[in-house]
């Protein structure tokens, strides 16, 4: 599960600091709508052939870690 989430990557220079898949422009909230709005995996990795079946899978980890949390801060840096 560790290896899962090293995927999801935030980087200042890349979406503007959103969390993406492993350093690519693919935000994992799209990823999320898309999952969400009922495109199955499979579908999801037709139109987005760079993607894994992994990359799916740690946008959904990611997407649960964040719903434990009681609250998110911004860091200053």
């Amino acid at each position: 599960m560790i290896d899962l989430i090293t995927r999801i990557t935030i980087n200042s220079n890349v979406c503007h600091g959103k969390p993406t898949i492993r350093n690519k422009r693919y935000q994992v909230a799209s990823m999320l709508e898309l999952l969400a709005s009922g495109m199955s995996m499979e579908e999801i990795l037709l139109d987005y052939e760079d993607l894994e079946k992994e990359d799916l899978l740690a946008c959904i980890l990611y997407a649960a870690k964040l719903s434990q949390t009681n609250g998110i801060y911004k860091v200053a840096s």
